[in-house]
């Protein structure tokens, strides 16, 4: 079965993966093409072929017949075709050909290509600005239609990472449902104070405690509308167990009342974890996530939304009155961004400050902070560090030379930077011909 939502076709989950590529942006230019592999190879360059359809790219960058790209059991083989100025996959310039597993990016002048495991629910899909400034692409839009196909429920229950999206599935959610015209009250119940949590949420009757007053919570105050209870997982469970009732009889009792007050409220929980570990640590009622998960949709980090990618980097990049280098949007598109869109944002602008700085109106990759899209505590190359005779990854001449000019042309900082042994950056550095600079 096939569902269109904004010119996305989304195919149903028995579907067969399809591989495919999606060309994401043309020298400063996003786009939004993407192709089947149709079984075969596919020429990438200025005339760009795959499964039958041909797309002809201005770039003078590019070759005419710049690379080929074929798909076999264990991944993607990606060949340069002796082009002008070389492919690149992952950051890595290919050299013969190429084999690498997943999702593949791939720059071939200042084109930007992403090699695709699945292209289901992508195909005649864009990456659309929608009226509140959010992109809404392929990935995002397939969650969307789970969204407005269950916007009748009472409850819906929203995974996704931090930064990923949650309020504006909120919002969609109660825009798309029967109390649009009510209030949407966002709720953050990470950062309700320990013991105030029920008097937040059902309000309460002077006299309750010392000093009460009588106050409505955020049930009342959602009343006909939407009530958005972001990180639901840190609630206290004994006001879990009041949430249910209130969900149940669709009332609440306020702290201090002797009678209950009848709400109208749709609920959209969400949390950045799995719930149903918590359920099974104990931390969550079971209970309450039965009720809550009668509707859930799960939102896609940003690193699986490929296709949107180029157009936030341009979005944020022209709110500075900037521009962004085709080699920015291939760096942004091999990080993983562990914030998703708020840490990408934050990112872009902190890029787009050290752009003007230095006298530039184009973002380039260097200005990018180091740690800008990478896990917090994560793995270090430590182990490379330690073994300069382990096979260096490549990096394109332009990488190294901003890597040793972000690092005042202190060999060691850069080889850290680039998670490389010194020796290795070495080596490097006199296969492109960059002067070597002792420290």
């Amino acid at each position: 079965m096939q569902t269109t939502i904004d010119d996305v076709s989304v195919a149903g989950p028995r579907d067969a993966p399809e591989p495919g590529i999606a060309i994401v942006a043309s020298d400063r230019t996003p786009m939004a093409h993407v192709l089947a592999l149709g079984g075969g190879p596919a020429d990438l360059g200025r005339t760009t072929s795959a499964g039958g359809t041909t797309i002809d790219i201005a770039d003078d960058r590019m070759s005419r017949d710049h690379a080929t790209v074929r798909r076999e059991r264990d991944g993607w083989v990606v060949v340069d075709r002796d082009s002008r100025n070389g492919t690149f996959a992952n950051g890595e310039r290919v050299t013969g050909e190429l084999r690498r597993r997943g999702d593949v990016v791939v720059r071939l002048g200042y084109t930007i290509f992403v090699l695709l495991e699945d292209i289901r629910g992508h195909r005649g899909g864009r990456a659309a600005v929608a009226p509140d400034a959010h992109v809404v692409g392929p990935e995002l839009a397939r969650a969307f239609e789970d969204i407005d196909r269950g916007a009748g429920a009472d409850a819906l229950l929203v995974h996704g990472e931090s930064g990923s999206g949650k309020e504006l599935a909120a919002r969609r959610f109660h825009a798309a449902g029967p109390r649009k015209a009510g209030p949407f009250v966002p709720v953050n119940c990470a950062a309700i104070p320990e013991g105030v949590a029920e008097r937040l949420l059902f309000g309460a009757k002077k006299g309750a405690f010392s000093g009460a007053i009588d106050a409505f919570g955020y049930f009342q105050q959602a009343d006909g509308g939407t009530l958005f209870l972001d990180e639901i997982a840190d609630l206290d469970p004994a006001v879990q167990a009041k949430l249910l009732r209130a969900l149940e009889g669709r009332e609440i009792v306020p702290v201090g009342a002797s009678s209950p007050v009848k709400v109208d409220v749709g609920i959209v929980a969400a949390s950045h974890r799995e719930l149903r570990g918590a359920v099974a640590d104990g931390r969550f009622r079971d209970d309450l996530y039965y009720r809550l998960a009668r509707v859930t949709v799960r939102l896609p980090p940003l690193r699986e939304r490929k296709i949107d990618l180029a157009r936030l980097v341009q979005r944020e990049v022209a709110a500075q009155q900037l521009a962004a280098h085709p080699k920015l949007l291939e760096a942004c598109l091999l990080r993983p961004w562990p914030g998703n869109v708020r840490e990408l944002a934050a990112a872009l602008r902190e890029a787009a400050g050290r752009a003007r700085t230095s006298g530039r109106d184009v973002v380039r990759p260097e200005d990018l902070g180091d740690d800008a899209g990478q896990p917090i505590g994560g793995a270090q190359p430590e182990t490379m560090l330690e073994r300069p005779n382990k096979p260096a990854p490549e990096f394109d001449r332009a990488t190294i030379e901003a890597a040793l000019a972000r690092a005042n042309q202190v060999i060691s900082v850069a080889a850290r930077a680039l998670g490389l042994h010194r020796t290795q950056l070495y080596r490097l550095m006199e296969k492109h011909g960059i002067s070597r600079v002792d420290t």
